[in-house]
């Protein structure tokens, strides 16, 4: 059984650049084709747009801007409507970066642990913003005393535990789906080979050409590896963006 399971390749390395050596990876190459593409669709759904008489395009954009408008606006509250292009923003990145290994040889930049980690660096910068505004910098700090100076520690490991929790749980979900959906594909390669091998004379070449049980079976596990986790994965890492961000600014 020929299994290739392997993170980012590194297609070429720039040396001598002012930050040092950077790898060009599959992760960036597919993180900015991701941003091209969704930038290109928020351009079709976005121009000529109309007061009356709208076409099914702008009808589609509008619902689209009202799903976020509520999502938002449901888990922080209107005061917060600025943060709306940006959970949009994270949403189709988030969507579009996991969707796109459906497509034959693509590589899901959100299988890279780096992804989803500068995600969660955004995220906690956002958070701290509005710890810092809601308390002052000095009420910031003496929050880490609370309840008592002894849980200074366990008071920094649940500060930074919040971006790493939410970064390893949209990685671990979308990684795992990937290595499963591998390793049952390649079992029923071979399962195939081992059920067609038993008919005399032609098995030998059916089993090479006709692999019938990896026909229609990897599509049935792929509706929830691929789809549903690859459309709730964004969906919760949002919404606990917006449940953290506002519960910061209280």
């Amino acid at each position: 059984m020929d299994i290739d399971l392997h993170g980012a390749r590194i297609y070429t390395i720039v040396e001598n650049s002012p930050i040092g050596e950077i790898h060009i990876t599959q992760t960036m190459i597919m993180g900015w084709i991701v941003l091209i593409v969704l930038s290109f669709i928020c351009w079709i759904l976005g121009r000529n747009l109309k007061v009356t008489g709208i076409s099914k395009r702008q009808a589609i954009a509008e619902w689209i801007v009202e799903l976020l408008n509520n999502f938002v606006r449901g888990n922080m509250g209107d005061k917060f409507d600025y943060y709306i292009p940006f959970i949009g923003a994270l949403f189709g990145t988030a969507i579009f970066s996991n969707m796109i290994s459906l497509v034959g040889g693509c590589w899901s930049p959100t299988a890279d642990l780096a992804t989803e980690a500068g995600w969660a660096i955004i995220v906690l910068i956002l958070i701290t913003k509005h710890k810092i505004k809601a308390n002052g910098f000095g009420g910031y700090l003496k929050g880490y005393l609370d309840p008592m100076p002894v849980m200074l520690p366990m008071n920094i490991i649940s500060e930074f535990s919040t971006p790493i929790s939410m970064a390893c749980r949209h990685f671990g979900n979308i990684l795992s789906g990937m290595v499963i959906g591998t390793l049952i594909y390649s079992s029923l390669g071979l399962a195939s080979a081992a059920l067609l091998g038993l008919i005399p004379v032609v098995g030998g070449w059916l089993a090479a050409n006709i692999p019938i049980l990896e026909i229609g079976l990897p599509a049935v596990t792929s509706l929830y590896f691929d789809w549903f986790s690859g459309l709730i994965q964004p969906f919760i890492f949002c919404t606990l963006t917006c449940i953290f961000i506002k519960q910061a600014s209280e």
